[in-house]
């Protein structure tokens, strides 16, 4: 589990990064930020937040090893800022569990909640939102910003192949019967059964770019996606064929390039 931490956190979390600074971008993210994170994995999105002087705590439930890497990661962030004599926000938080253990440090409610795992593609991502989203609602101010991620037109991410190919992996009898392409209104559908209210959505292009086939490989094993299909099959097999699967996509360098496009949705608490 160390080392699938490891694949991801140097090869396939850095794809979303341009989501991330978008959207920091667009709500001005800097100090007076107090920034809750779901679902923060090995926290690059929480450092890039925090370089920007917020106030960030993120909570994770299902990954420690990504945990310790994000704890490490901040660590060596606050003190190097620390070192240059820099760095007045609180330091950055770390809890593992669901959003309602992570109370806001010093009583003030959250500002800002990210949701950055895309949503839309994968049976039961939905509902899972959903459910951290009423435990981290509470916890925020009235008025409070709620960014909602997800995945894309199908046609403009090419990375929808590789979930197809997961779900036919881990379950042959049904072949691709527990796929569903990501719907145009998924964002807005579950700020509306959250409470939300909609401010703004935009699209930003995230292509999954790789040295070559076999960080590719690596990277999207790391994701967790192909976890069911490694019960099921060889874990080499399920390699070889995701190999294969990329094929399309290496370019005569023999880089990996798969464009991509994820959306965000901006929501404010009522």
């Amino acid at each position: 589990m160390r080392s699938r931490a490891r694949d991801w956190a140097e090869i396939q979390e850095r794809m979303p990064v341009p989501l991330y600074e978008a959207v920091y971008e667009r709500l001005e993210v800097g100090p007076g930020t107090r920034l809750l994170g779901l679902g923060c994995g090995s926290g690059l999105a929480l450092l890039l937040a925090a370089r920007r002087g917020a106030d960030v705590t993120g909570v994770d439930s299902g990954a420690p090893e990504l945990l310790a890497l994000a704890g490490e990661r901040l660590e060596s962030a606050v003190d190097a800022e620390a070192d240059e004599g820099g760095r007045s926000a609180d330091a950055p938080r770390l809890v593992e569990g669901g959003p309602a253990d992570a109370a806001p440090p010093g009583g003030s409610p959250y500002n800002l909640v990210t949701a950055f795992s895309p949503i839309g593609a994968v049976d039961g991502d939905f509902d899972a939102l959903l459910g951290q989203l009423a435990e981290a609602l509470p916890l925020v101010g009235r008025g409070g910003t709620v960014v909602l991620a997800g995945w894309g037109p199908p046609e403009r991410c090419a990375a929808t192949s590789v979930l197809r190919l997961a779900t036919r992996l881990a379950d042959p009898l049904r072949g691709n019967g527990s796929w569903r392409s990501a719907r145009r209104d998924d964002l807005e559908e579950a700020a509306a059964r959250a409470g939300l209210v909609p401010d703004g959505s935009g699209r930003v292009a995230c292509p999954f770019g790789y040295a070559d086939v076999r960080s590719a490989v690596r990277g999207l094993m790391s994701t967790g996606l192909f976890d069911a299909a490694t019960r099921n099959s060889e874990r080499e097999q399920v390699a070889k064929e995701l190999a294969e699967a990329l094929h399309p996509y290496v370019r005569r360098d023999g880089t990996v390039w798969m464009p991509h496009v994820f959306r965000y949705l901006i929501a404010r608490t009522r």
